[in-house]
């Protein structure tokens, strides 16, 4: 559904053309301060604007309309609203009978009917991370002194990003990218095996962000060729320190206090400006497609922010999880 979370619970709404999207936000502590200004940094770095973005750009000034009382927060459930000011919605008119391939179109169509809302991509679009983004600045107050950080490190293959983006945008085509996470200063003892794993929670919120694609933790595929004595990570401090981090700073399940790494790769855009061909369902052939409207060339270049609020959402759940646990001793 919509929801994600036991105890920090993340709700998003809206759809890319609606008049509003948000998130909503429970199981916050009360006495956190928080205000408007708190979520700008974050939004400016998901925000478009830059070579290989969307030409559509919207102010995304956030209203908190609820849980927050004189700058910090009640305990009660935290609602964070966007207008959407800068939508074109007559440009996916053709969009019904001849779906986007690569998008949601053709399975949003097939499982809600004519109910579907296809402006922009509706709630599909990369639009709504923005509640997401705001429910990790929250939840990066909750996990502080924990860092996460999140940076596009490849795009198109290609360490040099920038080149790539400039060759998407001249050939009217689009890129994917890879995004490295890294949490630091994480707390021994967080997460919940089995299916509430530090990995499990982390990679189900990655897999939400619209174009994430895999997650690979530590070693990740790369440990398939390794052998036991070169991906155990050997200890070498009473603080559970280890000398390499293969595992990514998670065994059995549970955080030893070594950073987390991920890395995550994101799919090339699906709306592009070449002509594709592909089946049109009112005609029932194959014919050509021109996809007009705004979209990015490169949507790695927007989504690090994105990738370090999911993951915090997910440690501000398992923080919160382990506070309500009894410690056994």
């Amino acid at each position: 559904m919509n929801s994600f979370g036991r105890i920090f619970r993340v709700s998003i709404f809206g759809e890319s053309h609606g008049i509003q999207i948000g998130a909503v936000v429970d199981g916050c502590p009360a006495g956190i301060p928080l205000h408007e200004n708190d979520l700008k940094e974050d939004f400016a770095r998901r925000r478009a604007g830059g070579i290989g973005t969307t030409p559509r750009v919207e102010p995304d000034l956030p209203r908190i309309v609820s849980g927050v009382f004189n700058g910090k927060t009640t305990g009660a459930p935290i609602t964070i609203v966007f207008e959407n000011t800068n939508t074109k919605s007559g440009d996916y008119s053709n969009l019904w009978d001849h779906p986007r391939p690569g998008h949601a179109d053709f399975t949003g169509q097939q499982k809600y009917g004519a109910h579907n809302d296809p402006r922009g991509g509706g709630h599909f679009s990369g639009r709504i991370t923005l509640g997401i983004v705001a429910a990790g600045v929250i939840a990066k107050k909750i996990i502080s002194p924990t860092i996460v950080s999140a940076t596009l490190i490849e795009a198109g293959g290609s360490k040099d990003i920038q080149a790539a983006v400039e060759q998407a945008v001249a050939t009217k085509n689009s890129i994917g990218g890879i995004v490295e996470c890294v949490c630091t200063h994480v707390p021994v003892g967080i997460g919940e095996p089995f299916f509430d794993s530090a990995e499990s929670l982390i990679a189900h919120m990655i897999f939400a962000v619209p174009a994430t694609k895999g997650i690979e933790f530590g070693s990740g595929f790369a440990a398939a060729a390794m052998k036991g004595n070169e991906h155990n990570d050997n200890f070498i401090s009473a603080t559970g320190k280890t000398e390499t981090n293969f595992a990514a700073g998670i065994n059995g399940g549970i955080t030893n206090g070594n950073d987390i790494v991920f890395r995550v790769p994101i799919k090339p855009t699906s709306s592009i400006g070449m002509p594709q061909e592909t089946f049109n369902f009112k005609s029932k052939a194959v014919e050509t497609l021109v996809i007009e409207g705004r979209h990015d060339a490169c949507i790695a270049l927007r989504i690090p922010v994105v990738i370090e609020a999911a993951t915090a959402i997910a440690l501000a759940d398992l923080c919160l999880l382990a506070q309500q646990k009894p410690r056994i001793v």
